[in-house]
């Protein structure tokens, strides 16, 4: 073996450490050193998985919660975020309560994916309404994005929670078009505190944070409606990732809201529209009175 050999080198240096050190290093101590060496880190389990060891795993969840705390468009990084602290047990929770439904069993076992290339967009337009398929479309339409902008899965470990972790990041424009919230941020941590309420994930809890960062009135409609339907809906409603979405594309929406058990939030972009109405007319009429004030100081 040449003597430049990494992994010799390795044990080379742990010998001499372990001769020089006054202080035998423990086993356990010298065993979670070894395993934090990037010579022993494991193959990936699937196609672009990263193990991380844990302290790259909390460090990766501590960088990822308070830049996209700062700047929620990050999409990577809150999806960093939610895979590093979903592990050990929140996405096992998550992938049980799939094996435990007959539904979520199929849906493990078939591993569908939600995408521009297995939704035809075009055809869900020519549904009628009423149906989640073009509730779905039309919001889409009207948010300006895409399905497929849901970043792969790296980091879980296990190759089977790794896909229900996939599932239900692709699932959440779903949930956009059965609620009706937009995708400014107020909507969005309204989403998330339904979400966290239903699955549990810890990412949708923290990113529940962001109601700090919104405007006062927005906090306040957060507390007194959006807050309480979230937590409300959230608990009470059926588990969401069990959906089996490409089979009630047809469905009448309002049918599967009451079959799920959720409740149709108030509508917020009509809610934010009256607003800002209103302080538009506030504003016309300040500046009708400042030009009538005016008009007679100049007459004076």
């Amino acid at each position: 073996m040449p003597p430049h050999n990494p992994v010799q080198l390795s044990r080379a240096a742990t010998r001499v450490l372990a001769v020089q050190s006054p202080l035998k290093p423990h086993p356990v101590l010298l065993s979670s050193w070894r395993a934090f060496s990037v010579l022993n880190r494991p193959p990936p389990a699937y196609e672009g998985h990263v193990p991380l060891t844990k302290l790259e795993r909390g460090a990766l969840a501590i960088g990822s919660a308070l830049i996209s705390l700062a700047n929620p468009r990050r999409a990577d990084l809150i999806a960093a975020c939610g895979e590093a602290t979903a592990q050990p047990y929140f996405i096992q929770r998550l992938r049980n309560a799939m094996l435990r439904h007959p539904t979520g069993r199929r849906i493990l076992r078939d591993r569908p994916r939600l995408s521009s290339t297995t939704l035809s967009l075009p055809d869900l337009r020519a549904l009628p309404s009423n149906t989640l398929g073009h509730a779905y479309v039309t919001w889409l339409d009207r948010e300006g994005v895409s399905p497929d902008t849901r970043d792969a899965v790296r980091y879980i470990d296990d190759e089977e929670a790794a896909y229900a972790m996939q599932r239900y990041r692709e699932c959440h424009d779903f949930y956009h078009a059965l609620t009706g919230l937009p995708t400014v941020r107020e909507g969005e941590v309204a989403l998330k505190a339904f979400e966290f309420a239903n699955t549990l994930l810890p990412m949708a809890g923290l990113a529940v944070g962001a109601v700090f960062t919104l405007k006062k009135g927005e906090r306040r409609r957060f507390w007194d409606v959006y807050g309480p339907w979230a937590i409300r809906n959230g608990v009470s409603a059926e588990e969401m990732i069990n959906v089996y979405w490409e089979e009630e594309l047809e469905t009448d929406v309002d049918e599967l809201r009451a079959r799920l058990g959720i409740e149709k939030p108030p509508d917020l972009r009509d809610i934010r529209k009256a607003e800002r109405e209103k302080r538009k007319r506030e504003r016309e009429e300040r500046e009708r009175a400042a030009n009538l004030v005016a008009r007679r100081d100049t007459a004076r």
